[in-house]
């Protein structure tokens, strides 16, 4: 039995035994109690006035003469005087008190008793552990600490294996070009002849690793909260710059982009950081949209909100893999967004929750796909 139960158990009882005791001396007292007389009469009486009354048979049916000449019968004894304690009332009471205090301490004490143990079993790595069903019919505070932390262990393991292939997918994508960097290397000392071209291989290997390290830093300090200074942007200006880029981008295989907003307000966020997750989604759409497609990106005002749609004709999304596309390393179909590393939709993810927003992705009725991003204004 842990601590808990006891002090429900003691504070209980002896709550209920003080007022059986409390209410048993009562009902004694009272029960018991002698009426108090004075001996002879007032003095300011007469003499004739002290003498007390000739019994009356009436009021004193014990001095009655019997009709057979016998002795009258003896007086009744006076029930209140000479009683001891109820004790039986109060055995009862105290055993009845006993028994609900056990039962009251009991049930606060067993659900503390599974949590305190599936705490332990998560703390030695096993978040499989789940207490609500133990908890039985229970509809209290207790059931939902239990719900609470259910959903607790629930979640922190859903984060270990999102680490897991996180760790995963870096070291894959890592593989990659440091194997081909060793290649380029080895090719190298066995054609000096070919060495300038090798060089350009070698350079181009490292200019992945270093995005790759730099977009793994990003999303490494989102995760952590570290989400820049903030400041106030001017989102037409910055949506232009975004689109501007884009196009040049874009114009190598005949992909339009078009920005419809006008009048729309500042938002609070990290400019370096909004601009990227913003770039991140265009650039994502104008990789997936095909040879002479358009990419439209538009923006208005909805109450407190500013939101952003930018649509593609690619095409598409499954449903069912919607909102696995914010996920790192994600690849859907075997290939990542555009040829990168699959970071960049997360780390645009992040960014948005970063400043209380919401960036969510569905297909288009005429196909493609619909990015939306809400930011507080």
């Amino acid at each position: 039995m842990g601590r808990l139960f006891w002090k429900f158990f003691l504070f209980i009882w002896l709550a209920q035994l003080v007022g059986i005791v409390g209410v048993g001396t009562y009902f004694w007292y009272e029960r018991n109690q002698a009426p108090q007389f004075t001996e002879g009469p007032p003095p300011d009486r007469p003499d004739d006035e002290r003498r007390p009354p000739p019994p009356r048979f009436a009021d004193a049916p014990h001095l009655a003469p019997r009709m057979d000449g016998g002795p009258p019968p003896a007086p009744p004894r006076d029930n209140r005087r000479n009683r001891g304690l109820p004790m039986v009332p109060m055995l009862s009471g105290l055993l009845v008190s006993l028994f609900s205090a056990l039962a009251l301490a009991w049930y606060f004490a067993k659900p503390i008793r599974q949590l305190r143990r599936a705490f332990d079993a998560a703390a030695g790595g096993d978040l499989g552990v789940r207490i609500g069903d133990g908890m039985g019919g229970r509809r209290d505070e207790l059931a939902d600490l239990g719900r609470d932390f259910d959903h607790m262990t629930e979640r922190l393991g859903q984060l270990l294996d999102g680490q897991k292939r996180l760790l995963h997918d870096v070291s894959h994508e890592m593989r990659s070009p440091l194997a081909r960097l060793q290649a380029a290397i080895g090719l190298a000392r066995q054609q000096p002849e070919h060495f300038d071209e090798t060089l350009g291989r070698i350079e181009r290997e490292g200019e992945r690793l270093d995005a790759l390290v730099d977009e793994l830093l990003t999303l490494s300090r989102l995760q952590a909260g570290v989400s820049g200074e903030i400041e106030a942007i001017d989102m037409e200006e910055l949506l232009e710059g975004i689109v501007e880029d884009a196009r040049f981008e874009g114009a190598a295989r005949q992909v339009d982009v078009t920005l419809a907003a006008a009048g729309l307000p500042e938002v609070r966020a990290n400019p370096a950081l909004l601009h990227r997750a913003i770039e991140n989604v265009v650039r994502n759409a104008l990789h997936h949209s095909p040879k002479g497609g358009l990419v439209l990106v538009t923006g208005e005002v909805a109450g407190n909100r500013l939101r952003l749609s930018i649509v593609d004709q690619g095409p598409g999304v499954p449903a069912e893999v919607l909102d696995k596309i914010f996920q790192p390393f994600y690849r859907g179909g075997g290939m990542t967004s555009g040829g990168g590393y699959g970071l960049g939709l997360a780390i645009a993810e992040r960014v948005i929750a970063a400043v209380d927003g919401r960036i969510r992705a569905k297909n288009a009725a005429t196909g493609g796909l619909i990015v939306e991003i809400d930011l507080p204004v």
